[in-house]
């Protein structure tokens, strides 16, 4: 058996015009806004001080333009199993939206008509997991809301219905890694951080904070 688990530095892409409005974005190639370019410029110095083994990018825009600018993409490589999920003829719209035609849809259980299922998205996740567990070290991976969601309760061994559960921020880091003291055992040592989160917090816990 391996010694020890690899840590994965999973970061969501900074914000688009659509992950600003709600709309879920699979397929659609669509830029990083001027403050979803900040957002990952932040990310710069936050991971600066973390050596990473490897980079894995989603092939879509807004994934990449985030790894190039959060100082890593140098070292990337594409991976198509971290791109988002593909919405099929969801594609654009708002959960609202969707759930006026369709109640009470959840994507964890019910998936997209014409887009993927849950099953192949699981399925997605877990060739990449695979992948990765013959690796050591710290793994950087630049990716998608609802992908990233499957690929962190599929790390911990749950069904892929219990990503509703999980939520992932635009420019936020999540670690994946081994559990402290049991190097084979997968725990979510980290959900949702980064310097942005940080700042919101902060701002919440001053009673600052803006919407």
């Amino acid at each position: 058996m391996k010694p020890t688990l690899p840590r994965l530095y999973l970061i969501r892409h900074g914000e688009t015009e659509w992950s600003r409005s709600g709309r879920h974005t699979g397929r659609t190639d669509l830029p990083l806004t001027e403050q979803g370019t900040v957002m990952a410029r932040r990310l710069r110095p936050y991971l600066a001080n973390t050596p990473f083994e490897l980079v894995l990018t989603s092939p879509l825009l807004r994934a990449r333009d985030t790894c190039m600018l959060a100082g890593l993409g140098e070292q990337a490589r594409i991976s198509a199993d971290l791109s988002e999920w593909d919405y099929g003829d969801y594609e654009g719209r708002s959960s609202d939206d969707i759930c006026k035609e369709a109640p009470g849809w959840n994507i964890f259980r019910d998936g997209c008509p014409n887009g993927e299922t849950p099953a192949q998205v699981a399925e997605r996740a877990d060739r990449l997991i695979a992948g990765i567990l013959a690796l050591e070290g710290n793994i950087a991976l630049f990716s998608h809301g609802h992908f990233g969601c499957a690929l962190a309760v599929r790390w911990i061994g749950l069904a892929i219905l219990e990503g509703q559960h999980f939520a992932l921020d635009p420019a936020s880091v999540s670690v994946l890694g081994p559990k402290p003291g049991h190097p084979q055992i997968p725990v979510i040592a980290k959900w949702n951080a980064g310097p942005l989160q940080a700042e919101l917090q902060i701002g919440a816990e001053d009673g600052h904070v803006s919407h």
